[in-house]
């Protein structure tokens, strides 16, 4: 018999040293792995994300910061700011978008993984890169995107006692124990709070895009995917992609400082921004793509797709125009 992964080998370990570890820390030992070993985007990998499904969703999200930017006096000094850039495909639409209308600012990308940096450095040449938000520029207006980056934080899931939920590692298999009645996600709230901050300072806009609620989570909503379809969270810790439904809801509670607007439902934000306005342009452009196009647009924007589930969040500088869209 083959030896266990390294990071299942690990875990195991410090179950065994310590006891059962929480399922936060399981995550984000798990995602953490997951991440910095592999490129899991598009068909080949084990998720498809709303900027590799049309180029369309980053432009739109482009000209969203342009146009406020514009209506905000055209401020010099911006920086374009994106957590959990993927494969860059997003900010390359993005950028392009403002480009033509007259914005271009420098490029900072929040990443941690030497693998999706990769691939980010052959999209966008002069980008910087950070680890986190403690290192992005302290001057100058933030021009944020953050898109499918606060599932994947580590979420506490705690029963009706307030006892939290861990994982065990039991015959031979790791086993969640404890119930959920309640489910949060503290890391999302720390870097929704210092986000918001540094605009109500610098100056700027933020536009996060995610699935999930928008009134406080209860309940489990932990789950995996491999190879496109869903998983047990856990089995094979690292070797596939954890993530949990947003609250919108504590994200905007935990602003500071800042306009807060939305959350609006995918769909309504990006027809109200022009997606279809933009389809038919694109198909006018490549006639041969009219149908791969409506599917892209109907797969981004129809309730029974991504356009209900999704949600829309900004926050704005309180001295800026009020975003569209919203």
């Amino acid at each position: 018999m083959s030896p266990p992964p390294p990071l299942e080998e690990r875990l195991r370990r410090r179950i065994a040293a310590e006891g059962p570890i929480p399922v936060s820390v399981w995550m984000a030992e798990a995602n953490a792995h997951y991440y910095a070993t592999r490129d899991p985007f598009g068909a080949a990998g084990d998720f498809t994300t709303a900027p590799e499904i049309s180029q369309m969703f980053g432009e739109l999200a482009g000209l969203w910061l342009a146009d406020l930017w514009l209506r905000s006096g055209r401020p010099a000094s911006a920086h374009y700011v994106e957590l959990g850039p993927g494969r860059g495909t997003l900010a390359a639409d993005a950028l392009r978008a403002m480009k033509g209308a007259g914005l271009t600012p420098d490029v900072h990308l929040v990443e941690t993984s030497p693998v999706l940096r990769e691939a980010q450095a052959g999209r966008l040449p002069g980008a910087v890169w950070h680890d986190d938000l403690s290192t992005l520029p302290a001057d100058g207006r933030l021009l944020v995107v953050v898109n499918e980056f606060f599932d994947a934080l580590p979420v506490e899931q705690r029963d009706a006692r307030g006892r939290e939920r861990t994982v065990d590692w039991r015959d031979g298999r790791f086993t969640p124990v404890g119930a959920v009645e309640t489910e949060a996600s503290p890391a999302s709230l720390a870097i929704a709070a210092d986000l918001s901050r540094r605009i109500a300072r610098q100056g700027g806009a933020a536009l996060i895009v995610d699935y999930g609620h928008d009134r406080p989570g209860r309940g489990d909503t932990l789950q995996a995917v491999s190879r496109h379809a869903y998983a047990d969270p856990f089995e094979a810790p690292g070797e596939r992609d954890l993530t949990a439904h947003v609250d919108f809801s504590a994200l905007a509670a935990a602003a500071k400082g800042v306009r807060v607007s939305g959350p609006v439902p995918q769909g309504a934000w990006l027809d109200a921004m022009g997606l279809s306005v933009r389809a038919a342009a694109l198909a006018r452009a490549a006639p041969a793509r009219t149908e791969e196009i409506e599917a892209a647009r109907l797969r981004l924007s129809a309730p029974s797709q991504m356009g209900r589930l999704f949600k829309v969040l900004a926050f704005s500088a309180p001295d800026w125009q009020e975003p569209a869209g919203f």
